[in-house]
């Protein structure tokens, strides 16, 4: 019940509209928090935990984040162009090819996450079941999301079954910008632009969506006036910046 990974996609793409001025001079992933750029923080998660093979899909100012990604990635590193925006569902999709035959972890460039007593992507392979999941995704409790203002996505069942949150309600569980996806998720998904909830959908009704409850912190760092929030508590846990 549980499986080695050893490649992973890190989505982008995206315009940052709500991280502007900031992106207008840069991506969104490029970013920083603490000194260290948005999509630095993942990159490290996904090098400790044995990924060798990265694929980054590109859209907006892309020159930049490939010429940072040659540098900061050591592994196999490919890049999936987006000439049109084609978010999550279709971004994933196209690149595929790039991803290899097994599990994969997909993870949000603009995601930062702290690890509890085991890191988090390890505790993903580690509960990963090919026989019953199509896809598995890192859900922090909506109580505990720093900067998170949302209403919660997921409610989880004690097998880690997740379902949607219901119309006007809250739910404990909010998705993290990370998972562990089998290929099968994306069978008989159309090319073109989608968002992945489309196929979360259709794995929720054949009951192959699950979660993992996060242990550790999480941030949402989606407006400018967020970064400064985010630091803070960083700097509360120890992480100084990387120019001090």
């Amino acid at each position: 019940m549980s499986v080695t990974v050893t490649h992973a996609m890190v989505l982008a793409a995206g315009l940052g509209t709500r991280m502007r001025p900031l992106t207008d001079r840069m991506p969104k992933a490029l970013v920083p928090v603490q000194g260290k750029p948005l999509i630095d923080w993942s990159l490290d998660r996904l090098a400790a935990a044995g990924v060798t093979h990265l694929v980054v899909n590109l859209h907006h100012l892309p020159q930049a984040l490939e010429a940072h990604l040659r540098k900061a990635w050591r592994g196999e590193l490919a890049f999936s162009p987006e000439p049109e925006l084609l978010e999550t569902g279709g971004g994933i999709r196209q690149a595929l090819p790039l991803l290899g035959d097994g599990p994969f972890f997909a993870v949000n460039a603009d995601t930062i996450w702290l690890d509890g007593q085991v890191p988090a992507l390890r505790r993903l392979a580690g509960q990963f079941d090919e026989s019953r999941m199509d896809a598995l995704l890192l859900c922090p409790p909506t109580v505990l999301a720093h900067g998170y203002e949302g209403q919660g996505d997921f409610l989880m069942a004690p097998d880690g079954r997740l379902k949607r949150r219901p119309e006007r309600a809250l739910a404990p569980f909010v998705y993290g910008g990370v998972q562990l996806v089998h290929p099968r998720l994306f069978a008989d998904a159309p090319a073109g632009r989608y968002s992945v909830n489309r196929l979360w959908d259709r794995a929720i009704e054949a009951g192959r969506l699950y979660g993992l409850r996060h242990d550790g912190e999480w941030f949402e760092v989606g407006r400018p006036q967020a970064i400064g929030a985010a630091e803070h508590l960083l700097y509360d846990m120890g992480f100084r910046s990387v120019h001090s």
